[in-house]
């Protein structure tokens, strides 16, 4: 079979693609060489936002792009993506209250908004939010931008391309790539063995992976223009009791993150480093850590401590080079390059982009593509749900009904599941009655739950379960996570000590 696309890369920009080109008649295969998600996708602050700081480096179509998206998703995604207040506030010896408020003033309307709430001033003295915050800050604002699951984002786009035909495989990697003047001959090699497969475009979304993709699969002579920044996160005991972020201006003219996570936490968030070496597995620095707890500690009464914190992870975001001067200013844009000659199968190869503009860059994509693929169906995804998906007024009322039909489970855990699987919750708790019909348990986690997961959403280890398809890692006690582990074959069963016999 000749594919009409091979895909290298299952994060957010490989599986937007895959899903949207499926949903268009296309043939689509794609490869990703660990986990769906593993690499930049699940390492993000986890927003949809429009970018408020953008706006000086006057990046106004990538901002209002993404502005207008916010609420496309929202639509499309309300179990993993809903509303978050943000309080702004306001640094006497930084920018001026009026280019704040100019700022927000356009970022209210530039989007369209019509379901999230516009912007308020907001007195500390007076407000809850005021309340974990030094004396000193007495004025700010408050906005709204989204939050988002965003392995959850990545692991249903994966889903719904599938749904429409497409191929998947993860733990696969793309080895080498010719080609064949009109199509492509791909090797991609996993679970034991290799392959070719044959395919009429190459779409190269494999992320800080991107330049060695081109220089090593490719064997592309011209360097690839990736700047690779690097973006380190803690995750700390919870700093306050109400439920919206904080975003808090530094003297460097960065921005941080102070966001309510996973019930118990506070996400804090983002360093941005230059970074060189291999794209693997990241770790945050002492001196990140450092930087993080300095600079929200800046604004809180409650001192930050190492010890707060619970968990961290870093990632590499794959930007554009556009030759700017530091990390914090290079363009988080996309830009995509198609190549190839006449008559020749093309390749395009995908830089920089961002969770929120990952439906927008995925259509951009397939309209560089079409035109070799004229019989693909038009654009669906502005108005489609994803897998799981429903009416964003009709959230609570599901809930509601979810919680009465299990009333063996806790609400809190329904509202879990819901925020991972949306209305898909019920291919798995199906019809029981009782916690025993969903089989052992891990805790939180059930038997059924893993297995779906297995099934449906291509997991296959621990790791997959417990801090990409979801972050119970934070929640389970030791042996629960031993007991999956167990379940899943990673590890044998501890084999009983025999008891000592005692001398007659």
């Amino acid at each position: 079979m000749i594919y009409d696309l091979l895909i290298i890369g299952g994060g957010i920009n490989g599986c937007a693609i895959a899903r949207d080109a499926a949903g268009r008649g296309l043939s689509v295969y794609l490869v990703e060489q660990n986990d769906l998600a593993s690499g930049t996708s699940s390492a993000s602050t986890k927003l949809i936002h429009g970018g408020l700081r953008y706006l000086e480096y006057y990046e106004f179509r990538l901002v209002r792009e993404a502005l207008m998206e916010r609420e496309v998703l929202l639509n499309a995604a309300p179990h993993i993506i809903w509303p978050l207040r943000f309080i702004l506030p306001h640094h006497a010896g930084l920018r001026p209250r009026w280019l704040i408020r100019l700022g927000l003033l356009l970022y209210d309307n530039l989007g369209g908004r019509k379901i999230l709430p516009g912007t308020r001033s907001v007195d500390f003295t007076k407000d809850e939010t005021g309340l974990p915050l030094r004396e000193e800050f007495h004025f700010g604002w408050e906005y709204s931008d989204c939050w988002v699951n965003d392995a959850r984002l990545v692991a249903l786009s994966a889903v719904d391309a599938v749904a429409k035909g497409a191929v998947i495989r993860t733990r696969t990697k793309c080895t080498h790539a010719e080609r064949m003047n009109d199509r492509w001959a791909i090797t991609v090699s996993g679970d034991g063995k290799s392959e070719v497969i044959s395919a009429k475009a190459l779409v190269n979304a494999a992320g800080p992976w991107v330049g060695e993709v081109l220089a090593n699969v490719v064997k592309q002579n011209e360097a690839a223009k990736v700047r690779m920044v690097k973006g380190s996160h803690i995750v700390v005991d919870r700093l306050y009791d109400h439920d919206k972020c904080y975003i808090f201006q530094n003297s460097d003219g960065r921005i941080e993150f102070a966001i309510p996570y996973e019930g118990q936490f506070t996400l804090i968030g983002t360093t941005d480093l230059d970074y060189q070496g291999e794209p693997g597995p990241m770790q945050i620095t002492d001196d990140e850590t450092d930087y993080l707890l300095k600079a929200v500690g800046a604004y809180f009464k409650r001192p930050l401590t190492r010890e707060m914190i619970r968990w961290s992870y870093s990632g590499v975001r794959p930007l554009y080079d556009d030759g700017a001067s530091d990390a914090k200013s290079a363009t988080r844009d996309y830009v995509l390059k198609l190549e190839g000659e006449s008559g020749q199968a093309p390749m395009l190869s995908i830089f920089g982009g961002k969770i929120t503009t990952s439906r927008k860059l995925a259509e951009a994509a397939l309209a560089k593509l079409v035109p070799f693929f004229p019989k693909a169906k038009a654009t669906w995804t502005a108005s489609a749900k994803f897998p799981g998906g429903m009416n964003y007024y009709d959230v609570g009322t599901y809930l509601q009904t979810q919680q009465r039909k299990y009333s063996f489970l806790k609400p809190q855990n329904i509202e879990r599941m819901f925020r991972a699987y949306g209305t898909r919750m019920e291919m798995f708790l199906k019809d029981a009655r009782f916690a025993s019909d969903l089989g052992q348990s891990f805790g939180p986690l059930s038997a059924a739950e893993v297995d779906y997961l297995k099934r449906e959403e291509f997991a296959r280890t621990s790791d997959d379960i417990l801090w990409r398809r979801s972050k119970l890692g934070l929640h389970m006690k030791r042996d629960e996570v031993e007991a999956l582990k167990i379940y899943l074959g990673e590890v044998e069963p501890a084999t009983p000590k025999k008891a000592k016999k005692k001398n007659a």
